[in-house]
């Protein structure tokens, strides 16, 4: 794999732990109560490689888009989670995208629902100079 750097393989690493705790998490708690840990400082433009191996992993649409969301919104690109469903006439069925996927991710498929991104990571505080919050 030329290309790949150390960042690159930190990214890699992460989205596959991610991906794991995101799949045990949804089988024992469901959507409502996932948490999904956001990656490290890493450059965003690893996102490809994060993407590349979700889906070598073949890892389901919900996965994916949980992970991929939790990378989104630590470089600074907060987007929704949807998850939408085709009519039950159609035979039923379920899919996960992000906001802002191409159209086609959601052809045929209706919103159910949404799911937030999770909170950027705040930048650490310094300790040396202390926020003074008096008035």
């Amino acid at each position: 794999m030329s290309g790949v750097g150390f960042t690159t393989l930190r990214a890699l690493w992460w989205a596959e732990r991610t991906a794991r705790q995101v799949r045990r998490d949804l089988a024992g708690r469901g959507l409502d109560d996932l948490v999904v840990t956001l990656p490290p400082p890493l450059p965003g433009s690893d996102r490809r490689w994060v993407a590349a191996l979700l889906r070598i992993r073949r890892r389901t649409c919900l996965v994916r888009s949980a992970v991929l969301q939790a990378w989104d919104a630590a470089h600074g690109t907060p987007r929704d989670l949807i998850i939408g469903v085709t009519a039950p006439s159609e035979g039923f069925k379920a899919h996960a995208w992000l906001e802002g996927d191409a159209a086609s991710a959601s052809l045929g498929y209706s919103e159910l629902t949404r799911r937030p991104p999770p909170a950027p990571p705040r930048p650490p505080r310094d300790r040396a100079h202390p926020v003074d919050t008096t008035p």
